[in-house]
């Protein structure tokens, strides 16, 4: 059938991004067609268009929808038509009227969590998961760094904090992002345009330094984020918003206090059907009672995505932003 879906022919600017009609096949085996409702826009996106990522193209892009199932392949037996669904791992081509899936990897929404609430959170919700719960598990009264905390990833992150009861310390751009994150339970602010982040770590510590810092921001960030861990302390690096971290000379974290570094990703901590669906059970279990909200700020039409793309990149929005096919 035909659909409306943006599409890149090569990489580069938000610009890049067009409305097409494309034929979109009936579902392969093992896969469903889904009806979107609403399209999650993530900052991995920007790497895909930009080619920070590279995807074969042309190509479709976004990763993250909500919406009804259309058609089931004869071999899928756990899900049928009418079943309302999320995914956020893939395949690209999000930015669309509908899409064909692996069923292996949709998760069913509870009756309690909306189609725009679940765009808006599974992907970041799920990063929050693996980073908080499995990465480094989180424990009551610890106390740990978190860049962004005012983006989407950020927000959630400083309720799901709260709900563990451990003490986060934010990294924001504007006293009205710190508000924000404030409101949302982080405990101590730090405004990286006018503060030094380890310097600010250290106070708020007593010295005592953080045992996890997890830093989606990259480049900016990547030395004060070493220099904010106590000795043997974890780095968790999981985005590269203002570039990605090159060149790193191993011999730093020994200087710096045996430190350890890693670079997880959602593919790796949800690959299975069975880990991806105890981490959305979890999270939806936390949206349901109201532990977590989506902060969903802004809707975009499926036509203005490069708009979207430049706002996101210009840290003009905060929260999760959707596009509505």
């Amino acid at each position: 059938m035909k659909i409306n879906a943006i599409r890149i022919e090569e990489p580069g600017p938000a610009e890049h991004l067009t409305l097409q009609s494309i034929e979109l096949p009936a579902p392969r085996p093992g896969e469903v067609q889904i009806r979107h409702e609403a399209i999650g826009v993530n900052y991995i996106d920007t790497y895909h268009r930009s080619g920070l990522y590279r995807l074969p193209m042309p190509s479709g892009i976004g990763m993250e929808a909500a919406g009804v199932v259309e058609a089931v392949a004869s071999d899928v037996t756990q899900l049928r038509r009418g079943d309302r669904v999320a995914y956020c791992s893939g395949p690209i081509g999000a930015y669309a009227q509908a899409n064909n899936v692996a069923a292996s990897r949709v998760v069913k929404l509870p009756g309690n969590v909306s189609c725009d609430a679940a765009a808006a959170i599974l992907l970041k919700g799920l990063t929050v998961q693996y980073l908080f719960c499995q990465t480094y598990a989180l424990a009551a009264g610890e106390t740990m760094l978190f860049h962004a905390a005012a983006g989407g990833v950020g927000l959630i992150a400083c309720q799901w904090a709260k709900h563990l009861g451990v003490t986060m310390i934010g990294t924001v751009s504007s006293r009205a992002k710190a508000e924000l994150a404030r409101a949302r339970g982080c405990a101590h602010i730090i405004d990286y345009s006018v503060e030094n982040i380890a310097a600010r770590v250290g106070e708020i510590t007593g010295g005592k330094k953080v045992p996890v810092v997890y830093d989606g921001v990259g480049k900016d960030t990547f030395i004060a984020s070493l220099d904010s861990l106590a000795p043997r302390g974890l780095m968790v690096s999981f985005g590269n918003a203002s570039g990605p971290v090159t060149g790193v000379d191993l011999g730093v974290l020994a200087a710096k206090g045996s430190l350890y570094v890693t670079r997880p990703t959602l593919a790796t901590y949800a690959a299975t059907p069975e880990t991806l669906n105890a981490a959305a059970d979890e999270l939806f279990d936390l949206v349901g009672r109201g532990i977590i909200t989506p902060d969903i700020t802004a809707h975009y039409a499926l036509a203005d995505a490069a708009s979207a793309h430049r706002d996101l990149q210009n840290r003009v929005t905060t929260g999760s932003i959707l596009l509505t096919p």
